[in-house]
């Protein structure tokens, strides 16, 4: 099989959004994705295209689903912020009160508004974690970041927590609900509202889900000093974790089924933009109101700003309750303030426009070089803003 054309819909206004995506596709940018957008709790563009597999023998179907990588804290984000608006979870109060084994060695004052602004000095862990196993070992990998100290002063600066942003976080959701992250997000958010993005995903799931294509890497840009924070963030890691270079992982039984709410939910864009239209409509999706229009506008407030610490780019990050807020580390201007955002390796990404009511997300499966500002994702949302803009 040689061609896999478009699918789905755009209105008309959003035609434009289509051609771009039919581009990326025609260019051999992506293999195969979805793009989904909403206005005002509607959907209004909902593409799908190209293969779910590197061979290109499968068709990406309308239910395709595949392993968004870091777009899958936007779920566990959005789960705190839930707690929180029902008065289960303060996020100013320490992490201790709920995890009183947490605080160890110099963390009892680690709040957990660090948690969710990656600053709690916790991006990493020092003691070695060397097989896949261990990553899916729940009770080992939050007990060594309950045990050990900070690599750096808490609320001080920020240093993505890749990894262990999801054990954080989901100890606390677990401590307070006795249930996992995966669970909790399931039964309030993915299952009231019908949106088909699961961290655990359960076998019966398995044929619809895409590979992911890995990069094809080039000459190596030689040697790279790293600090320690960014040596442990980077490479205490198992060495087949499925980075951009080697995927094979992700295809496997025991990631698929295994809770990391950092890395590796499943879903696609329309499952991504849907559940965001809870943040982007002041609590509602669906015609259900899951929040209060104040406990999403928490995900906005300003936790922390400057240069983050496992990144290591020169532009600021800027990290409100869980969601990057915009800064120029994204690589392109937002049109309206109140924005959110939050993307993955490969291509996934997810725009929230408070201001707009709208909500954007694109997630395919080929692997590139962009962890901020991928040019398909540029291209598609670029003719979305201008419509917007258009019809104001």
């Amino acid at each position: 099989m040689t061609e896999s054309r478009v699918q789905g819909f755009a209105a008309d206004k959003f035609s434009q959004v289509r051609d771009a995506f039919e581009e990326n596709h025609a260019s051999g940018a992506d293999v195969g994705a979805s793009c989904c957008a909403t206005v005002d709790g509607e959907t209004v563009v909902d593409l799908w295209g190209g293969f779910a597999d590197q061979a290109k023998t499968r068709p990406w179907e309308m239910d395709t689903i595949l392993t968004v990588y870091s777009t899958t804290k936007t779920m566990t984000s959005l789960t705190a912020l839930l707690l929180a608006d029902r008065g289960e979870m303060d996020f100013d109060a320490p992490v201790a009160r709920y995890w009183p084994e947490f605080a160890a060695n110099g963390k009892e004052l680690i709040l957990v508004r660090h948690l969710m602004s990656h600053s709690s000095g916790l991006s990493a862990w020092r003691e070695p974690v060397t097989t896949m196993e261990d990553l899916y070992d729940w009770e080992k990998m939050t007990r060594l970041l309950a045990a050990q100290a900070p690599l750096w002063e808490p609320g001080t600066a920020s240093g993505y927590h890749a990894m262990t942003f999801g054990y954080l976080v989901g100890e606390v959701v677990r401590r307070i609900t006795g249930k996992s992250l995966g669970t909790v997000f399931r039964e309030e958010i993915a299952e009231p509202l019908g949106a088909d993005f699961h961290i655990g995903l359960p076998a019966s799931e398995d044929a619809r889900v895409a590979e992911i294509v890995p990069i094809v890497l080039g000459q190596s840009p030689g040697k790279i000093e790293f600090s320690e924070v960014q040596r442990l963030s980077f490479l205490n890691l198992p060495h087949d974790y499925p980075w951009a270079g080697s995927t094979a992982v992700a295809e496997t039984r025991e990631w698929r089924l295994a809770e990391i709410p950092a890395v590796n939910g499943h879903g696609n864009a329309r499952s991504v933009a849907e559940i965001h239209c809870i943040l982007a409509n002041g609590g509602v999706a669906k015609g259900k109101r899951i929040m209060s229009e104040a406990g999403c506008r928490k995900a906005l407030e300003l936790q922390i700003e400057g240069p983050d610490l496992v990144m290591g780019r020169p532009q600021p990050a800027r990290f409100g309750m869980g969601f990057f807020v915009p800064s120029p580390l994204l690589g392109v201007d937002v049109p309206n303030p109140n924005t959110l955002h939050g993307g993955g390796g490969g291509c996934s990404w997810i725009f929230i426009d408070m201001d707009a009511r709208t909500t954007f997300a694109y997630a395919g499966n080929k692997v590139d070089r962009y962890p901020m500002g991928d040019p398909r994702l540029i291209r598609a949302i670029r003719p979305f803003w201008e419509a917007l803009a258009v019809s104001v």
